[in-house]
């Protein structure tokens, strides 16, 4: 018998950081009113359903409703971090927590991390990249 070795589901920093990660988002949100409507209306149509999707960019509380909108049109959204540096690690966590959405993102993750991430996305075969540093892509 071979053994499945099952692989995760998301690797961020620490979940329990999800409920500040969540009032930031929150935050966030009431300053993006147009992505609001867009999200709204795609949850609604769901354009990208069947659709597998990476997104490479900074993992902060902007992107985070960049994020949400996509798993609204259906996609099936992996999010890792175009630059480890710029990670918040508690928005993050709540996109994992509250939302759903897979994330390998560690604030100031090594080289290793980083690159192990990358092959992560590829793994999910998407049928669609977001790419802000093209290293997905490269």
């Amino acid at each position: 018998m071979t053994a499945t070795v099952s692989k995760p589901k998301h690797e961020v920093k620490d979940l329990s950081l999800a409920k500040l990660g969540k009032q930031r988002i929150e935050w966030a949100g009431r300053e993006m009113p147009v992505l609001a409507q867009i999200r709204d209306r795609f949850a609604q149509e769901k354009p990208l359903e069947g659709i597998r999707l990476v997104a490479c960019c900074h993992v902060t509380t902007e992107t985070a409703h960049l994020a949400i909108a996509l798993k609204a049109a259906g996609a099936d959204a992996l999010l890792i971090a175009s630059n480890p540096l710029s990670t918040q690690d508690d928005v993050a966590a709540c996109l994992v927590a509250d939302y759903g959405i897979p994330v390998f993102a560690i604030k100031g993750e090594d080289n290793e991390t980083y690159h192990r991430h990358v092959q992560t996305a590829l793994d999910h075969k998407p049928n669609i990249i977001i790419d802000d540093g093209s290293d997905v892509v490269a």
